[in-house]
């Protein structure tokens, strides 16, 4: 069962993601926030698997909501997945580099959100290559600047977390280096651990300010 934390201070749009996730037989919502401090104590709470956190909030906006998961040891497996009305702007970028799995324009397709959910809870980004670049190409400072220690990398964690960039599975990872997708696991979450990424998103955005993958135009 997917468990999952509404962090909004809109009722309309909790209860309509309510509604759609309650008839997911495995999906539950667990709780829900009108603020990104409230959402924070009850992350801690509840321990859920995903918390949809909106971007802009009174009292604690959901970046400042989405650094403190992420610095919290005790919620290390909550993956945080951003709402959003506007899509690509420097809110996003920023609160994936706070430790958000992906995000979510508010107007997607039903289908769309419950599959997006399901992606979230099993650790994958919620982020497409073409986006990642857009992103990264409008809101990474040049020349790049080290974000994390790349140098610390074996060549194969390298070629792993490039490949990552580029959107790539643990699967399709294995099939491009000719390894096993065990061992390409072993290669993203040793990259994960040496460049202190909470996850694959950020993986991604590290990847790219620190000059490892450059953003084409």
């Amino acid at each position: 069962m997917i468990r999952v934390l509404l962090v909004d201070d809109q009722p309309l749009i909790r209860s309509g993601f309510r509604a759609l996730l309650a008839a997911e037989d495995d999906i539950e919502v667990v709780a829900e926030a009108a603020d990104g401090a409230e959402g924070l104590r009850l992350a801690r709470q509840h321990l859920p698997d995903i918390a949809l956190v909106d971007v802009q909030m009174p009292v604690l906006d959901g970046i400042e909501a989405t650094r403190r998961i992420a610095a919290d040891p005790a919620l290390a497996g909550v993956h945080v997945v951003i709402l959003t009305n506007y899509g690509l702007d420097e809110y996003v970028f920023n609160a994936l580099k706070a430790g958000a799995a992906g995000f979510l324009v508010k107007d997607i397709q039903p289908e769309d959100f419950l599959h997006a959910v399901r992606v979230a809870a099993r650790g994958d980004a919620l982020l497409a290559p073409s986006i990642t670049r857009r992103l990264i190409d409008q809101y990474v400072s040049r020349p790049p600047h080290p974000n994390g220690d790349v140098t610390g990398l074996t060549n194969r964690e390298r070629e792993a977390v490039v490949l990552v960039a580029r959107g790539l599975s643990n699967d399709e990872i294995a099939d491009h280096m000719v390894i096993s997708p065990l061992t390409a696991k072993t290669h993203v979450n040793r990259a994960m651990t040496k460049l202190h990424a909470r996850d694959r998103a950020q993986l991604v955005v590290i990847a790219y300010e620190s000059g490892l993958v450059v953003a084409q135009a």
